[in-house]
């Protein structure tokens, strides 16, 4: 057999793109392998959202290359977001490149993996294609690259919001759902494989069904999902604040097994950023969001992320921000330094605010959420939480780390477990009780108990 090597960047919903490619050659009869060094083939699928992002895919794209020129690799497939925007220029400048192919074209990997098909003689979707129109199916051969205890479902593809920031219906086009019997199917197979904590994601997961005019779609998913006896934990991802309504907020605190956790990336608190930012809304309208939020799910972890930087945003604005913080007191904050996209509203959007400036207000932001975040972690010592225990810890060999429901993988923090009785020998996968003893900024210690 073949053996092919993935690398895959970016956000979960990359990663879904890459499983779905791998699944197909693996069906094919490819090896699928994690060292690309080893590999014949290699697929890099890239991200291209911001400007690291992008550099890193491009990095990615010229080691592939490298192993091309001096290793085993015969064939190099650059696949994702950075060939829906730039294919052309790419072809161009990267002629060593076999394939291109792009998130709408997912379908045609074993013909960019053949050596020998001349990929570049064929037939190209356009790209940047807002009437793309292709969505995996709970059939659809998947090789999972993530641990056997967790998967990703993507339950939606593409976007329709205006965010004038975003490249994202670029790459992606318009918003489409899947069908709720695939993504339940899909759940019901990945539970069977000893899946206990299924992932939803979307561009826009608070609007799944709603291009199929359905009412409160997500909302009845997550109490279907919760009937599947297998599955632990169900997580949402991604969702917008315009659209979290009452029965979305009622599945997840009447489901037992729906997490009492939402992510939803709120981007500022200014009135004035956020209406240049073609979103909408003030700190005062999301503050009540957010009481709303908590008086429905009562002990709810709020994870959001917001941008710092974005033209126009002045010392007031920003203050407007920092008061939102202080305010709401997230549990978990992620903040970004504004990057320039070509192609977006905002690239033509006067009074750009300096990368120093923007680096001082996102460090500011972080100063001031580590605070909040060591005072409720603080509170935590003494408590008892129900743990999902994944091993090792990554951050020593000497300590083994869990999450709680209110902790995404590599997203939020880690309980560290130190101490467990003597004669257990926890299951990586299976869940425990851990007592708190200690309190950092992002991280807990504890003791299975």
């Amino acid at each position: 057999m073949k053996k092919v090597g993935f690398v895959s960047l970016g956000c979960p919903k990359n990663l879904v793109d890459s499983e779905v490619m791998m699944g197909q050659l693996k069906q094919a009869g490819y090896e699928i392998t994690n060292d690309a060094a080893q590999a014949e083939t290699v697929v890099v699928n890239t991200c291209g959202f911001i400007e690291s992002a992008k550099q890193e895919s491009i990095d990615a794209i010229l080691e592939a290359t490298q192993l091309k020129a001096e290793g085993n690799a015969k064939r190099v497939v650059v696949a994702g977001c950075l060939v829906e925007r730039y294919r052309d220029d790419l072809m161009k400048e990267l002629p060593e490149v076999d394939a291109f192919i792009g998130t709408n074209e997912l379908g045609r990997i074993l013909e960019a993996a053949d050596e020998q098909v001349n990929f570049k003689e064929l037939a190209l979707s356009p790209i940047g294609n807002k009437s793309a129109t292709y969505l995996y199916d709970f059939d659809t051969p998947r090789f999972r690259a993530t641990d056997s205890y967790t998967a990703f479902i993507k339950i939606a593809e593409g976007c329709d919001r205006p965010c004038a920031f975003c490249s994202i219906p670029n790459m992606r086009g318009s918003f489409r759902s899947r069908r709720f019997g695939s993504i339940l199917k899909e759940a019901e197979d990945l539970a069977k494989q000893g899946v206990k904590e299924i992932v939803l994601i979307a561009q826009d997961s608070s609007r799944f069904g709603e291009d199929l005019g359905e009412v409160d779609a997500l909302a009845k998913l997550i109490r279907a999902l919760g009937e599947i006896e297998e599955l632990e934990w169900i997580r949402v991802m991604y969702a917008y604040p315009t659209h979290i309504s009452d029965a979305f907020l009622a599945a997840i605190n009447e489901t037992p097994k729906a997490v009492k956790y939402l992510d939803m990336p709120l981007q500022h608190g200014s009135r004035n950023v956020l209406k240049l930012m073609k979103r909408g809304g003030t700190r005062e309208s999301l503050e009540k969001l957010i009481k709303r939020v908590r008086e429905k799910v009562p002990n709810i972890t709020i994870r959001t992320t917001f941008i710092t930087g974005f033209p126009g945003e002045t010392e007031a604005d920003f203050e407007e921000l920092m008061t939102l913080i202080k305010n709401c007191e997230f549990d978990n904050v992620g903040v970004f330094t504004y990057s320039d996209e070509e192609g977006t509203p905002a690239y033509d959007l006067p009074n750009k605010v300096d990368a120093k400036t923007a680096k001082r207000r996102r460090t500011a932001l972080m100063k001031e959420q580590a605070k909040i975040s060591k005072r409720k972690n603080k509170a935590k010592i003494g408590k008892t939480y129900r743990v999902l225990f994944e091993g090792y810890s990554q951050e020593s060999d000497l300590l083994f780390q869990g999450r709680t429901e209110g902790q995404a993988q590599e997203i939020d923090g880690y309980i560290l477990i130190n101490d467990m009785p003597e004669d257990l020998n926890p299951q990586i996968g299976q869940f425990y009780n851990v007592r708190i003893t200690e309190a950092h900024n992002y991280d807990l210690i504890g003791e299975i108990v």
